[in-house]
């Protein structure tokens, strides 16, 4: 990645630093925006109130899947080099099969981080219907502010998965096609080297193709 992203508490520390400022601008020391000083400052709502309880609870659950597909990205990366360094069929096909439940449980985690990232801008949209939460106030802003640096986390490491995979991949089809030359001594089309490949049964192919050729 090539930036790393804040800690989620540094992001609520700054957020709430938005909010209070918002809230509490005092000009020369003197007067509020919400009145004269001398009537005393308005206490800020409740977060329950201007919505930031639910929508820290969003955030927080959000965070927790993202932090999910970071590990599950550097296994894949792990069990991709040592695939490479593997020599016996049996842990080559260990390996592919550990790195295939990898990609299928990013693929379920990353459905569900944007199930909950739209439901996080919906409900942005809807808490600005509330006294004090108006577009382009501190709470406002400080959700905006949370939930733009989630998906730009979310979307860096989707990206990164998205070139890894596809390098694995072509990776992978060139291994298919040296081995499929090596045993047939012919070349086969793409269209057939895409099919070895999403049915996964390259091996038994090769078996088949080596009995073939004696």
């Amino acid at each position: 990645m090539e930036e790393k992203q804040k800690p989620r508490h540094v992001l609520v520390c700054q957020a709430l630093i938005i909010v209070m400022n918002d809230l509490l601008t005092v000009n020369n020391g003197q007067t509020s925006r919400h009145g004269d000083i001398e009537m005393g400052l308005q206490v800020p709502r409740s977060n329950s109130h201007m919505g930031m309880e639910a929508f820290n609870k969003q955030i927080h659950e959000a965070d927790e899947q993202v932090d999910k597909l970071y590990v599950l990205l550097q296994k894949l990366k792990e069990a991709n080099e040592e695939s490479k360094a593997v020599t016996k069929a049996a842990a080559m096909k260990a390996i592919k099969k550990r790195m295939e439940t990898y990609i299928d449980e990013v693929g379920k985690i990353t459905h569900g981080v944007k199930t909950i990232i739209e439901a996080i801008n919906k409900y942005n949209l809807n808490n600005r219907h509330k006294p004090g939460c108006e577009k382009g106030t501190g709470i406002d802003r400080a959700m905006m502010n949370m939930a733009n640096a989630l998906t730009k986390k979310f979307k860096d490491l989707t990206i990164e998965f998205q070139t890894l995979r596809q390098r694995i991949q072509d990776e992978y089809r060139e291994v298919v096609e040296r081995r499929v030359i090596t045993v047939t001594r012919t070349r086969l089309d793409d269209e057939t080297i895409d099919h070895m490949m999403d049915t996964r049964n390259s091996e038994q192919i090769f078996q088949q193709a080596i009995l073939e050729a004696g």
